[in-house]
């Protein structure tokens, strides 16, 4: 599992034109699987992005959590952080993790990022979606299920 963590100002998903999920300051969390996750993964990582202390404290530094910020989290599936593109032109996404799994998995992560205190606001599960954010930074981490 890999969840790519944007800290930003603001940010929002669009389907078919319509706002379905936005927040203003925390992250917005592109969340990948494969094959093997579970939900023990997904809780782990979820976790792991509450308590990241990524987010000012003081002058230039980075000290406090998207819970000591009163931050949200946008939850957007992203199946193509396992793209692999080591060979040719186009990507390769056989490590992908299947839909339907995929689909439990994250919201999984969602579910247990609520239960640590982080309010959240996600995207739709396969579908067209327009990310739009203000990337705060630019600050960008990259979790995943093999380095946690």
């Amino acid at each position: 599992m890999r969840v790519l963590l944007q800290r930003c100002s603001r940010g929002c998903v669009r389907v078919d034109g319509e706002v379905v999920g936005a927040i203003d300051h925390g992250f917005v969390a592109l969340v990948g699987t494969t094959h093997g996750d579970d939900a023990e993964t997904a809780r782990h990582l979820a976790r792991k992005t509450a308590n990241l202390r990524v987010f000012p404290e003081g002058e230039n530094h980075t000290g406090r959590s998207v819970l000591d910020v009163d931050g949200k989290v946008l939850v957007v599936s992203q199946f193509t952080l396992y793209a692999d593109s080591r060979k040719g032109n186009r990507p390769s996404f056989v490590k992908a993790g299947s839909p339907d799994r995929a689909e439990q998995l994250i919201e999984t992560y969602r579910a247990a990022l609520e239960e640590h205190g982080v309010a959240t606001a996600s995207g739709v599960f396969a579908a067209m979606m327009e990310v739009d954010l203000c990337n705060d930074g630019p600050f960008t981490i990259l979790l995943e299920r093999d380095a946690v």
